[in-house]
């Protein structure tokens, strides 16, 4: 792809992340969990927004998950069990700028399987 295409996408996902984190945000008892995804790999964090702190990260390279829908629902479970072990049982979630569809579908939908609320 061309160069200027590819800055435009990015540029209009910044522009969509903004505009959800306008109306999101997580506190300790309830923290945001952002999802990032590239090509290869996807990372999320529970993040609180009020101390300014993550409270638990995961990223699917260390634990050799591929950035499928596969490995996004894998990594989707071993994020609520984490998640748990911190008692944390309700979130709010940040697409991040992404389509809610695939891989972050995936993702949600095995977060919501394993007893996380959001």
């Amino acid at each position: 792809m061309n160069s200027k295409v590819l800055e435009r996408k990015k540029s209009l996902r910044i522009k969509r992340k903004k505009r959800i984190r306008a109306k999101i945000s997580g506190s300790a008892e309830t923290p945001r969990v952002s999802i990032f995804r590239s090509n290869r790999f996807l990372s999320v964090q529970a993040i609180d927004d009020v101390n300014s702190t993550t409270l638990v990260g995961l990223n699917g390279k260390t634990l050799n998950l591929k950035a499928n829908r596969e490995s996004a629902t894998e990594l989707g479970k071993a994020f609520a069990e984490k998640l748990k072990e911190n008692k944390i049982e309700n979130v709010v979630f940040d697409r991040n700028g992404y389509e809610f569809h695939g891989v972050v579908q995936a993702f949600a939908d095995s977060l919501r399987d394993s007893g996380i609320n959001f």
